[in-house]
């Protein structure tokens, strides 16, 4: 990994008060030179795999008494939201190892943990890169992160008793809900029902579209890696995949901010705050601050 900067960083509140961790592990805008050395793609094309300034909308967090973890390096040199070992055989100049997963259907998207394409199915690389290219990255960013997502969340749980996890993601424009043609501006994911109670997810979409947004849960993302691995209704860890759709705050063409971002920033920041008081009415004395 560079030292040009920080893998990520954890936004922390003065203290933690709500059972809640935030986290935008796809809103990192920090391209090591060397990757840039490495990719075919422009400065623009390389960032389309970006959840753009997700990190911003969602960052009033803190405020509320809960912790943010943000990944400074892009998307598109590691995902987080994989397996550690998702990688596809085609990439590398290298046979893979045993234990690597290079059959889901993420791999075969090109969407494995070191990336083959961004958005549009641009291909990042020329050529082949050495497996121990891989293995770097997903020693210096992949591991560090999910040690300190980990960390987070089982010091939430020992907090309060219980823990929620708001995953932060944003997605194209063009999605549409198969078969009713719905343009969402939220998709709330939770696995089906397995990575947090349907009282929490119920809670957001509810929260959401009182708030004048079209919601809509799991369709046609359920959540990722990051929610499936981490949500335990049955232990009191409940985890939501939030994708927001970027037409509603950026031009999908330059990347550039509308001139509203601050007023959706603002929108969430009342999400958030009712999120907390619904986490902390429905848990009753098991979501309050221990002393």
């Amino acid at each position: 990994m560079t030292n040009e900067f920080e893998p990520f960083e954890i936004r922390e509140p003065a203290v933690q008060t709500i059972p809640f961790v935030y986290n935008s592990p796809h809103s990192g805008r920090c391209y090591p030179s060397a990757f840039l050395d490495e990719t075919r793609l422009d400065d623009l094309s390389i960032r389309r795999s970006e959840d753009h300034y997700v990190d911003e909308l969602f960052s009033a967090a803190p405020s509320f008494g809960a912790p943010m973890l943000v990944a400074n390096f892009p998307r598109a040199y590691v995902d987080v939201n994989r397996e550690p070992y998702e990688l596809d055989p085609r990439m590398f100049s290298d046979p893979l190892p045993p234990y690597a997963n290079s059959n889901s259907a993420r791999v075969a998207g090109g969407l494995g943990t070191i990336p083959r394409i961004v958005a549009e199915n641009m291909e990042i690389y020329a050529g082949r890169m050495p497996l121990a290219s891989a293995m770097e990255r997903i020693e210096t960013c992949y591991k560090p992160y999910h040690a300190c997502l980990r960390k987070l969340i089982a010091r939430t749980h020992a907090r309060f008793g219980l823990g929620v996890l708001i995953d932060c993601h944003s997605m194209p424009g063009n999605i549409r809900v198969a078969g009713s043609g719905v343009k969402p501006d939220f998709i709330v994911g939770d696995r089906y029902g397995t990575s947090a109670s349907a009282e929490l997810s119920r809670a957001a979409l509810q929260f959401l579209e009182e708030l004048g947004f079209a919601a809509v849960r799991n369709k046609p993302y359920a959540g990722g890696f990051i929610t499936e691995h981490y949500g335990r209704p049955a232990r009191d860890l409940h985890a939501l995949q939030i994708e927001v759709n970027r037409s509603i705050y950026i031009d999908e063409s330059t990347l550039e901010k509308q001139p509203d971002f601050d007023v959706l920033a603002g929108s969430l920041a009342i999400f958030m705050g009712q999120m907390a008081d619904f986490v902390a009415d429905y848990f009753g004395d098991q979501a309050l601050a221990a002393e």
